[in-house]
């Protein structure tokens, strides 16, 4: 019984270490792939959705709206500045060549900003850049969705051949038919086609503009034809910076230039000496007023040079006051009573004291 206890642990921690030494044992060289066809399917599906799905972006509209029309107030300030350097010159001379200055400004900003993958100064100002929409339906994964490289050279190049180049020519084209005076030519001549197939242009240009701007507005990309077919689109540079703009000054103006306007369009209907003999009574000075009333022409407020009394009612006025306002209205009224002045007669005392009648 003894050998039999005693035998019994060796046995048990003989078949332990025998456990232990199994399990330390490598596992097969195939173990590997049975979990990995389990988990290829849902590897492909993670990677195909986050490789190819594109993150949507928007685009502040009156960013590149704004960009665009900074563009244009940078060139009309080159513009000015080149100007002032042939003032010397003779008068006229540079209006002939206006054409070709604005395409040579055109062009120096094309060069010094677009061509050197950099944005234009208006374009910079509102934190936008461009990139070329081409490369982003074929790139990989997409973090923020302002990715992407800039203009190709072949854009580059086409940019400016349409922008610099077309706008040039198009201006020549016109200012010469326009010289030659093609629209007033007979009916078949060559020159009246040239010229209508000129306006034709015009008119399809612009309805295609006008589309382009209405996509513009609903989906917020390309902002002129030119962007458009060369797929160059607006994105933001900086995507961490905020948008801090004031528009207190913008307001200040606008408010200031709406209360001009009213003031313009309702003075003139107004009647100045009614609107004076109104706010008369509110005055504080009414001895000096009543005491002016028999010297002063109503009208001007000054001492009449040629004194005139407007009948019936005797009251002095300047002569020419008195004529205009006659003239200009056909029932005019006295100013101090109110009633109709009929005609005039020239006072011819020296006296301040005219008489009066009862009112």
């Amino acid at each position: 019984m003894d050998k039999e206890i005693l035998a019994t642990p060796s046995s048990s921690s003989s078949s332990s270490t025998a456990s232990m030494s199994n399990t330390n044992l490598p596992p097969p060289e195939d173990a590997w792939f049975d979990p990995y066809q389990k988990l290829l399917p849902r590897w492909q599906s993670h990677s195909h959705s986050s490789y190819q799905s594109t993150i949507p972006i928007s685009i502040s509209r009156v960013n590149q709206v704004d960009a665009a029309r900074l563009d244009i107030e940078m060139s009309a300030m080159l513009k000015e500045q080149l100007v002032k350097v042939f003032s010397l010159m003779k008068p006229g001379m540079l209006f002939q060549y206006e054409a070709e200055l604005d395409a040579f400004i055109e062009f120096l900003i094309w060069r010094f900003s677009i061509w050197v993958d950099k944005p234009t100064p208006g374009i910079a100002l509102m934190n936008l850049r461009y990139r070329d929409e081409r490369a982003m339906e074929t790139r990989g994964k997409v973090r923020t969705g302002l990715e992407g490289p800039g203009l190709t050279v072949a854009q580059k190049i086409w940019y400016c051949v349409a922008t610099v180049g077309g706008q040039y020519i198009w201006a020549r084209l016109q200012s010469f038919s326009a010289f030659r005076r093609w629209g007033d030519s007979e009916q078949r001549s060559y020159a009246r086609r040239a010229w209508m197939l000129i306006q034709r242009i015009e008119g399809l240009h612009k309805a295609a503009s006008f589309g382009n701007l209405l996509i513009f507005l609903y989906t917020g990309r390309y902002r002129n034809l030119i962007e458009r077919a060369l797929r160059a689109r607006l994105v933001y540079g900086n995507p961490n910076m905020n948008r801090a703009v004031s528009f207190e000054y913008m307001n200040r103006q606008l408010v200031w230039n709406e209360f001009s306007e009213m003031l313009l369009l309702l003075l003139p209907l107004l009647n100045s000496l009614s609107v004076r003999n109104f706010l008369r009574p509110f005055s504080k000075d009414k001895s000096s007023s009543t005491a002016e009333d028999d010297t002063a022409c109503p009208i001007c407020l000054a001492s009449p040079t040629i004194p005139f009394l407007a009948l019936p009612c005797e009251h002095r006025y300047c002569y020419y006051c008195l004529r205009t306002r006659c003239a200009a209205v056909a029932s005019f009224r006295c100013s101090r009573c109110s009633e109709p002045v009929t005609a005039m007669q020239r006072h011819s005392g020296v006296s301040n004291l005219i008489p009066k009648k009862d009112h």
